[in-house]
């Protein structure tokens, strides 16, 4: 699966994701652009996009894009907080389709 991470979602997270091709949004030339403008650059490019803005359920529609959005909500946005929600992460991406948009949440928010 082709994921895509946020910029503001730390770097050393697709390390975590093993066995799917990852880039942030850096590495994949979107930097500095607005939310629904890099969803739709992504869209078709990318599986997923994996962020940490909670706001963008409520700014963004995706049910027409062919890109999925998860956002992931923990106590903070470092390594440590992000690393501990992977296997959660790890069973959305097996079940999440082109469209959707889902949040996990962290036990400890």
């Amino acid at each position: 699966m082709k994921l895509l991470l946020d910029e503001c979602v730390t770097r050393f997270l697709k390390h975590d994701l093993v066995g799917h091709d990852v880039l942030t949004v850096v590495e994949a030339g979107f930097s500095g652009l607005r939310n629904g403008v890099l969803l739709h650059e992504a869209s078709g490019s990318f599986d997923v996009l994996i962020t940490v803005d909670r706001n963008l359920q409520h700014q963004q529609n995706v049910s027409s894009l062919q890109i999925a959005v998860i956002i992931l909500v923990a106590r903070g946005i470092t390594y440590d907080h992000l690393k501990k929600m992977v296997p959660r992460l790890e069973n959305a991406l097996k079940t999440i389709k082109p469209g959707e948009m889902i949040k996990i949440e962290s036990s400890v928010t």
